[in-house]
């Protein structure tokens, strides 16, 4: 069973607590921070756990020729692509803003840090835990400062190899214990065939000491919900309040009425998981009462007859009796009393009856 550590206050992750649901803001707010608390609001209604943004220090996020390029897309709010980042990017000022609404709607607040210069921020801030996105993953100094930081770390793990993964781990672990892996294929939408959710039993396998999660850019929630069958601990999943919007993410993300799904499948998902003991439960008693058969004799059996099989057969009988599990172990026993055709076989009508006990 994978390990349980706090990642917020009070909610902790792994093991048997129940899944940690992230609804990734991300950019989706359009840069606009009325949105983005229309979206917070949004998460915590929909029964969200975290609301998460990504946060960027752009001259430390790219280099000069990256930010100064053209930018065309029919998604760009720029001409170049420093002006379009500048866009949806928010100010501190802006995020210590969204943190208080947060706090007082009442959801768990964090961001990615894009760059080690966000981080020093988001610590700053005091973030419960570190989102490492998929494009820092195999950033080893950033993963080496961030984990020196102490706040428990959730990693992606879209564009890399089991390799990497293993290299991740190796630098993490000593410095900080508290992170767990999402599995995550970088594509937005994702297609169901490049999902590979065996990679989930796969980390389970390698990182057995850490919970294992889900970040899905799919659409719809199957395949989160499956994941959650398959053992994530925590799920993010991108939101947004309309489809059609501006930006390259929107039509990977999740409308509220989806995450809401989302969050109630994956919530009665988690109670069908239930226990690994098979036994007979007492919701099935009633069932049991009107359906279960018993043995039952299937010719006329006289006093002082020693059993046998081709005298025995198996029916929903009244009253109830032996049950048909219990058919073999009456072979050989010797009956007290006259036994009709068709007729219930009791204990009170096999002499000295012990129930052999399968070793």
């Amino acid at each position: 069973m994978s390990r349980e550590f706090e990642l917020c206050p009070g909610r902790r992750v792994g093991g048997d607590q129940p899944c940690f649901i992230i609804a990734e803001i991300g950019q989706n707010h359009q840069g606009d921070l009325d949105i983005a608390k229309r979206m917070i609001l949004m998460a915590k209604e929909c029964g969200a756990d975290c609301a998460k943004f990504q946060k960027s220090e752009l001259e430390h996020k790219f280099n000069k020729k990256a930010l100064e390029r053209p930018y065309t897309s029919e998604h760009s709010w720029g001409k170049t692509y420093g002006e379009h980042k500048r866009h949806l990017e928010f100010s501190h000022d802006q995020y210590r803003e969204l943190q208080k609404y947060a706090e007082e709607v009442g959801i768990f607040f964090t961001a990615s840090g894009m760059d080690e210069m966000a981080v020093e921020f988001l610590h700053e801030l005091d973030v419960p835990f570190f989102k490492v996105g998929s494009g820092d993953t195999n950033n080893f100094p950033y993963l080496e400062k961030t984990a020196k930081k102490g706040r428990p770390m959730v990693i992606s793990s879209g564009m890399q190899s089991m390799n990497t993964m293993h290299q991740v781990y190796e630098i993490v672990k000593p410095l900080n214990p508290n992170f767990c892996f999402l599995q995550c294929t970088s594509a937005y939408p994702l297609q169901p065939e490049d999902v590979n959710l065996r990679v989930i039993s796969a980390y389970q396998s390698a990182f057995p000491d850490i919970p294992i999660g889900y970040s899905g850019h799919e659409t719809g929630i199957a395949i989160s919900v499956a994941a959650v069958a398959l053992g994530a601990k925590v799920v993010e999943r991108h939101v947004t309040l309309d489809k059609t919007w501006k930006g390259s993410d929107h039509q990977a993300s999740l409308e509220p009425n989806e995450l809401a799904e989302l969050v109630k499948a994956i919530r009665t998902v988690e109670k069908a998981m239930g226990s690994p003991v098979k036994q007979l439960l007492p919701c099935e008693m009633a069932c049991n009462e009107k359906l279960g058969k018993s043995v039952v004799a299937k010719v006329a059996i006289p006093e002082g007859a020693v059993l046998t099989l081709d005298m025995l057969t198996v029916k929903v009988g009244e009253p109830r009796g032996f049950p048909p599990e219990a058919i073999f172990d009456l072979v050989g026993q010797k009956v007290k009393t006259n036994i009709d055709e068709d007729e219930t076989i009791t204990e009170q009508a096999v002499e000295n009856h012990v129930k052999k006990v399968k070793c």
